[in-house]
């Protein structure tokens, strides 16, 4: 490690090839750090990390280098706990990236080991890189301050720490925000397309909803034909969505869901 300008410079092995570990290894590189290996099962994902990063790849765990400051691990979850077994990096600071995985899986590779949780939907052909929101935990305090330095680092937003429970709770809460919520955009897009309708008509409306999460609670938010209890609203709703099974119950459950949901006093018509 070495200091420029406040920041430690570090020498990082990324581990794994995939969304992750590719969105993680850029925004490592614009900060400033060295990534001196990648190392991937998939040998020509690794490959092709490497050679955009003007750096060395493996596929084989004992070619792994031990002159790196900081091991990022990047795989599948149930793959942790057997590679962490075939490390040896004693000294050295290791951490995966997962959210519902314990730190206490990486024992086996060093005495120095955590977690740098990203909290963010990453896909490594995302053309601009996000914003993250990084979560650390660390074995001891000289592992947790590497990696909060090294978090900062790359994120406009403060460093937060997280053990497993609170990582986990996050990782259900993402999953409502943005999986769900992107496959019912998944749904709207080909309900368009079907319908002869731009998807990117609707763009207006998607992103005034997500700017006015900046300074609303999405409680005070919930408009449209369930909440207002609409009936014949919604079984017009009902009937153009006769020839599409799965949008149509999707829409049954959720305006179910909407017309039973409970909503805070203050935020009442």
């Amino acid at each position: 490690m070495r200091e420029n300008k406040g920041i430690y410079i570090m020498n990082i092995v990324i581990i794994g090839s995939g969304n992750v570990a590719a969105v993680l290894g850029r925004k490592l590189l614009k900060a400033g750090h060295e990534i001196i290996q990648i190392y991937g099962r998939n040998a020509a994902a690794a490959s092709e990390l490497a050679y955009e990063w003007n750096t060395e790849s493996t596929n084989y765990t004992s070619l792994i280098t031990k002159t790196g400051d900081v091991y990022l691990i990047a795989i599948a979850d149930s793959a942790i706990g057997a590679l962490a077994g075939d490390l040896r990096l004693n000294g050295k600071i290791v951490a995966h990236t997962a959210a519902a995985v314990p730190m206490e899986i990486l024992k086996a590779a060093t005495e120095h080991y955590g977690v740098f949780y990203p909290l963010q939907s990453m896909r490594k052909e995302q053309d601009r890189l996000p914003e993250l929101m990084i979560y650390t935990e660390g074995a001891d305090a000289y592992t947790k301050n590497i990696l909060d330095q090294l978090a900062a680092s790359i994120t406009g937003s403060p460093v937060h720490t997280a053990d497993l429970d609170k990582r986990s709770k996050l990782h259900v809460a993402a999953v409502f925000a943005s999986n769900f919520t992107n496959y019912l955009f998944d749904l709207a897009e080909s309900f368009c397309k079907k319908e002869g309708i731009a998807f990117q008509e609707l763009l207006p409306l998607v992103q005034n909803t997500v700017k006015r999460l900046d300074h609303e609670s999405p409680a005070g938010m919930q408009t449209g034909p369930a909440i207002r209890k609409d009936l014949d609203t919604i079984r017009r709703h009902q009937e153009l969505l006769k020839a599409y099974s799965e949008h149509l119950a999707v829409y049954n459950f959720l305006t179910d869901a909407l017309m039973k949901h409970s909503v805070p006093e203050k935020y009442r018509m």
